[in-house]
């Protein structure tokens, strides 16, 4: 299997990067997905990434990504809005699991952001529980209210890197992590339709890396 503690934030990014590739060109290798990776990895993992991505059945980590069992940590919540338990999700992939790499994956078309949108423009909230993912969300959108945004992609980014931010700022684990260079945090755009992954954010890479294509 891929160990993780053998690559650097880098290598493991551009690893992530190259199974997105892959699958946007159609031609994906399904690595890690046959037997023998299943007892290669039933006593133990070494994911090479944490995936932090939004619930949305169309962000399927592994597909999109070209990876197989035991390659991605995946945590997932509706708008990657975090909690405590999210928070402590990561920070055990990165701290006990000694993952390099923790993504932020947000996407077009986000119903979280969208709805968010909605809420703030109304003076309105949204019931139940979805009424606290939309609050989590509400940041982003007043901050890019306030930047003078008007496109979707540009509230998308925003939340994005607001979601690293906040991130770093709560976890000192990860922080640390970051500081350190044992790990590095990358906020990504996923691209529904034509299915690429593209660069928003990065903390505790060497230098920004291209998107794939």
């Amino acid at each position: 299997m891929t160990d993780a503690t053998h690559l650097t934030p880098r290598a493991a990014f551009e690893t992530l990067l190259a199974g997105n590739g892959r699958f946007v060109a159609g031609s994906p290798a399904h690595p890690n997905q046959d037997a023998a990776r299943r007892a290669q990895t039933a006593p133990s993992q070494a994911p090479f990434a944490v995936l932090f991505g939004c619930s949305d059945s169309r962000l399927a980590a592994e597909i999109i990504f070209d990876q197989g069992l035991g390659d991605l940590f995946v945590v997932r919540t509706a708008g990657h809005v975090l909690g405590p338990e999210v928070l402590g999700s990561i920070e055990y992939g990165v701290a006990v699991l000694g993952t390099p790499l923790v993504i932020v994956l947000g996407h077009d078309s986000c119903g979280a952001v969208g709805a968010t949108r909605e809420a703030v423009a109304a003076g309105t909230s949204g019931e139940g529980f979805v009424r606290d993912v939309i609050e989590r969300v509400t940041p982003s959108v007043l901050a890019a209210n306030a930047a003078g945004y008007t496109d979707n992609s540009d509230f998308i980014d925003e939340h994005i890197r607001h979601t690293t931010t906040l991130m770093l700022e709560r976890s000192h684990i990860l922080a640390d992590a970051v500081s350190a260079g044992r790990a590095a945090v990358v906020g990504l755009s996923y691209r529904l339709v034509d299915g690429t992954a593209q660069l928003v954010t990065t903390r505790g890479l060497d230098a920004a890396a291209p998107a794939a294509a």
